[in-house]
């Protein structure tokens, strides 16, 4: 049986089977300087491709919420529930248009398709969009935006148990916040996955407020039209560290020393540190719940008591899992941990995951010198999801820390909790 049943044009079996990269001469439009040297970075060209089309994507979804509350069509709902807007679809559309014309034989793993989008009259809306922040304008069509979402999603490709090189896109994690108002939190995030390695990853969040933590640190209150809405990408690349740069700074500062070196945070014990969880989990489901409660008020912690982050910077982030990672990998918070959806399978109960929710959030935090495990301890397989690389199966859950914290961690969840 044939294990590769991908197009031969656009995702050659011989492609899928070795890590090098193809060459490729179109040119990156952007002339964004990354904070580290080409020798450094075996795959310097494409992250400077995924750093100027998540900016490019980021854009996009500013010029769409702008005018999301002012016309009703432009929020739509899919089968699921899940909120999914022009956006979606439109980031999606244009990282997969813009990393195909730049790297055509490496294939794309991404949320949306178009199939939803087809029983819809916003076909001309997204490529409205696509189109003000694409390359190539005269070749964004309808037909080429929907073949070029299609290319992301779920049967565009098989790539079987051999090695493989691919991108991994979130178009926006935290749709939710997307449409709830400006306040909250949203996130594009681009990863390239190299024979089972996270080798660059790539955040945009366009309403992360930096500013925040030194106002809270200075005691300075901003609101209202004077609140911060700098955005922030943030940068990784396998051995060369992680780095952000605000999103408002993009289009103006192109020098390399206008990015800053990202750090985990340095504490060393447990009742000390920041922790942060999805909204969607209360605290006491989660295995520390025997061990800590959880307290909101720094200034009311006591024994027994861990300080819960209630909110990313200050903003609502809903189920943005990726703006937890970012928290962690800048050293705004010590520990991110999360219970895995589960499901049953021959009376067995599974953990699984969506992949573009924690690839790019991953190699952030290792690269800034954290650590992502499940809840056993064991590395996040992006490759047991043979067939289409979409789905990951942590035990139990994900556990993202500082380092210094994580065993600790891992013992208390293996003596309070059954792992799933």
């Amino acid at each position: 049986m044939d294990l590769l049943r991908c197009s031969a044009v656009r995702f050659p079996d011989t492609y899928l089977r070795r890590s090098p990269l193809r060459p490729c001469f179109a040119a990156v439009r952007s002339s964004l300087s990354l904070p580290f040297p080409k020798q450094k970075a075996k795959y310097y060209r494409e992250l400077e491709a995924a750093v100027d089309v998540v900016e490019r994507a980021c854009r996009l979804c500013i010029d769409v919420k702008s005018s999301l509350f002012s016309n009703d069509d432009r929020i739509l709902e899919k089968n699921d529930q899940t909120p999914v807007t022009i956006a979606d679809f439109g980031v999606q559309a244009l990282v997969s248009l813009e990393m195909n014309r730049l790297f055509p034989s490496i294939p794309l793993v991404a949320e949306e398709d178009s199939s939803f989008l087809r029983s819809t009259n916003l076909v001309g809306s997204v490529v409205d969009v696509v189109v003000n922040k694409a390359t190539l304008r005269d070749e964004v069509t309808e037909d080429s935006v929907l073949k070029a979402i299609d290319r992301g999603g779920k049967d565009a490709c098989t790539f079987g148990p051999k090695q493989a090189t691919y991108w991994v896109l979130d178009p926006i994690d935290g749709t939710r916040g997307f449409v709830k108002g400006v306040e909250a939190l949203y996130v594009v995030a681009l990863a390239l996955v190299v024979e089972r390695q996270i080798v660059l990853g790539v955040m945009g969040c366009p309403n992360w407020d930096e500013d925040y933590f030194v106002n809270r640190a200075t005691g300075v209150q901003e609101t209202g039209s004077n609140f911060s809405r700098s955005g922030m990408i943030m940068v990784s690349h396998l051995g060369c560290g992680t780095w952000k740069q605000r999103l408002s700074d993009m289009l103006t500062i192109k020098l390399p020393q206008s990015w800053t070196r990202c750090y985990v945070d340095g504490c060393q014990v447990l009742k000390e540190a920041r922790f942060c969880t999805p909204e969607s989990q209360k605290w006491e489901s989660l295995p520390l719940s025997s061990s800590f409660n959880a307290k909101t008020n720094s200034e009311k912690i006591e024994k027994g008591d861990i300080l819960l982050v209630p909110a990313c910077c200050g903003r609502i982030s809903y189920l943005c899992h990726l703006c937890k990672y970012m928290m962690v990998a800048s050293g705004r918070a010590s520990v991110f941990i999360l219970r895995a959806t589960t499901r049953t399978v021959m009376k067995k109960i599974y953990g699984y995951a969506p992949a573009w929710d924690h690839a790019v959030g991953i190699i952030c935090v290792h690269e800034a010198g954290g650590m992502v495990t499940d809840w056993e301890g064991s590395s996040i397989d992006f490759a047991a999801d043979q067939i289409a690389r979409r789905t990951i199966f942590p035990s139990g859950g994900f556990l993202v820390t500082n380092c210094s914290l994580h065993n600790e961690i891992l013992g208390l969840i293996s003596s309070n909790s059954p792992i799933i």
